[in-house]
């Protein structure tokens, strides 16, 4: 004879419901750490912008001989995709796909030749946000020496991506006082860093973008690992500290 199934009392759970539940709740909490990181498994995705204008090409093609740094530091704490955005002329602004080599990015950037024009870099925050929104970006680098834009667009849209978890790293070449100030606000309001430049310190640039990368990757635990100058001095900046 058949044993007939008792009924389970509305509001109660069975063993392989809550079992069920169990691993539902942990698959969420591996989600919400996994996002507060902003980490999957040492993967970083890098927004590399440069100011394309005249005045550039020198230091267009520094970066483009210094971008190399940046992959061969992320490589060794995980792997790092990078985007290339430019804007130069009369509204040109454009952005690559990501990629996760040097001689890739490299690729990119001796097709680009720089024409003159005015800055356009609300358009490359603009643009931050919006691959934010489609893939996490754990990292902007902004290579620049102007600013002839409206400030308090420009650090609204800061905040924005501070907000988001996409710092801003402003590296500046000369001392315009405007753009000093400028850059200076959007790294503070983003929680990235500025730095000033100049193309006799290129062994300094390509330090720092080898640090940023670690971040990118790996985050201030990765830096404080590896523990170079470089990756200090950015530690520091991120606190909010002046050399």
């Amino acid at each position: 004879m058949s044993k007939e199934k008792r009924p389970v009392p509305a509001g109660t759970q069975t063993k392989s419901e809550t079992r069920s539940g169990r691993a539902e709740i942990d698959a969420f909490v591996r989600h919400a750490r996994a996002v507060a990181t902003g980490r999957d498994a040492g993967h970083g995705r890098l927004i590399l912008a440069l100011d394309a204008t005249m005045s550039r090409q020198p230091t267009w093609d520094l970066a483009c001989d210094l971008q190399g740094e940046m992959f061969d530091a992320a490589a060794r704490s995980g792997r790092l995709d990078v985007q290339l955005a430019y804007f130069r002329g009369f509204g040109e602004c454009r952005s690559s796909r990501f990629v996760d080599s040097s001689a890739e990015l490299k690729s990119l950037m001796v097709r680009i030749v720089c024409q003159a024009g005015v800055t356009q870099i609300g358009k490359v925050l603009a643009h931050a946000l919006k691959e934010n929104a489609a893939g996490r970006v754990h990292a902007l680098v902004y290579i620049g020496d102007a600013m002839e834009e409206n400030i308090d667009i420009l650090a609204a849209q800061a905040g924005e991506l501070g907000v988001r978890g996409v710092p801003v790293f402003v590296f500046q070449e000369g001392h315009d006082g405007a753009a000093e100030a400028a850059f200076k606000s959007i790294a503070r309001l983003s929680k990235g860093a500025w730095f000033r430049f100049d193309r006799s310190s290129a062994d300094i640039l390509a330090r720092l973008l080898a640090s940023i990368a670690i971040f990118a990757t790996g985050g201030v635990k990765a830096l404080e690992s590896r523990g170079a100058q470089s990756d200090r001095l950015l530690i520091g900046r991120l606190r909010g500290e002046e050399s």
